[in-house]
């Protein structure tokens, strides 16, 4: 930091010269803002003054707020895998093995009309559990 004395005046103000960018934004915002938007705005720049970039960030953050009110957060439990063969394919194998099923399991008529139901749906299908099915048996 340099200070500097102006000793052909008077008064004998003193005057502070700073190397940062940020102090002489401030300076020039409060002492020349107009002219400095005029250039800017006459040469296609972005306005660099503190208040204007204060400003533009308050502006962003009011842009997002609108934004999220919209949005709605979707569990990853309740996310759809897309279906495929091969995936189906895959899941039959694993549930013939898990359950110990004969291959036969596969080519049963009932086995056939319950994947041709669960094929209608189109936010996945809910399996009842075991007490579900019990009471709807008996």
């Amino acid at each position: 930091m340099v200070v500097l004395t102006h000793s052909h005046q008077i008064n004998r103000k003193q005057c502070i010269l700073v190397n940062e960018s940020t102090t002489l934004r401030c300076h020039a915002e409060a002492n020349f803002a107009g002219k400095y938007r005029q250039w800017a705005k006459k040469h296609s720049f972005e306005s660099m003054l503190p208040g204007d970039i204060k400003a533009r960030k308050e502006k962003a953050e009011q842009a997002q707020q609108t934004i999220n009110s919209h949005l709605t957060e979707c569990k990853l439990a309740e996310r759809v895998i897309p279906y495929s063969d091969k995936l189906f394919k895959r899941a039959a194998i694993e549930w013939l093995v898990a359950t110990d099923q004969p291959i036969q399991a596969l080519d049963h008529p009932k086995f056939q009309d319950m994947i041709d139901v669960a094929s209608w749906a189109t936010n996945g299908v809910k399996i009842p559990n075991r007490r579900a099915t019990r009471a709807e048996i008996m």
